[in-house]
C-alpha cells in the first residue's frame, strides 16, 4: 500500500487539498474533485493510504501565500506528478508560463515543438495533476476566451484575476 500524505487548506475559491509521496508533491485539488484524484492516484501506485500526519515540503504555507498574492511561484518543490513523457513536457512548459501571463493552447504547443499537437496539450493540460501549482490555469483558448478547467471556469478566471491578467 502506498503512503500519501494529505493536508488541507480553506482558500477563497473552495477548499483545497494537497498530497504527497516520499518522493515529492503528487496531487493538488480542489475537495469537491477528491474522489476523482483519489481514484487517479489509485490507478497510478493500487491502494494508497492517505495520511494527515507527515510532510507536504511547506506547500501548503506557499499556498497560503499565492493566495495573499506574495508569491510567484513554487518552484524547488519536489514533485511526484507521473505522466507519460509527453505529458511531462507539456507540465514542465506550464511552469514556464509566469505570473501575469496566459499562453494559448497553441503557443504551448509550439513552445514544446510541437505546433500541430494543439489537442493532446489541451488534453495534457486537462490531466495535470497538480492544480496552481502547475499553472494550467495560465492555458486559454487562442481568442483570449477562457476554456476548460477541470477545477471548473469560475476557478479559473479568479486565479487569473488573483495574478493581474484579466
Amino acid at each position: 500500500m502506498k503512503a500519501i500524505t494529505v493536508a488541507e487548506m480553506e482558500t477563497p475559491i473552495g477548499s483545497l487539498r494537497v498530497a504527497a509521496t516520499a518522493d515529492g508533491i503528487c496531487a493538488v485539488d480542489f475537495v469537491d474533485r477528491w474522489d476523482i484524484v483519489h481514484q487517479k492516484l489509485e490507478k497510478r501506485f493500487g491502494p494508497v493510504e492517505e495520511t494527515s500526519h507527515g510532510e507536504t515540503y511547506g506547500l501548503v504555507d506557499r499556498l497560503k501565500h499565492y493566495f495573499a498574492g506574495t508569491a510567484d511561484d513554487f518552484n524547488g518543490l519536489p514533485f511526484d506528478s507521473g505522466g507519460t513523457q509527453f505529458q511531462q513536457t507539456v507540465w514542465h512548459a506550464l511552469r514556464e508560463i509566469k505570473r501575469g501571463e496566459t499562453w494559448s493552447y497553441g503557443q504551448l504547443a509550439a513552445h514544446i515543438g510541437n505546433p500541430k499537437a494543439v489537442r493532446a496539450v489541451g488534453s495534457t493540460n486537462a490531466r495535470n495533476p497538480l492544480a496552481i501549482v502547475v499553472p494550467c490555469h495560465r492555458v486559454i483558448g487562442g481568442g483570449g476566451e477562457l476554456r476548460g478547467y477541470a477545477g471548473g471556469l469560475h476557478r479559473k478566471e479568479w486565479l487569473l484575476n488573483l495574478e493581474s491578467v484579466r
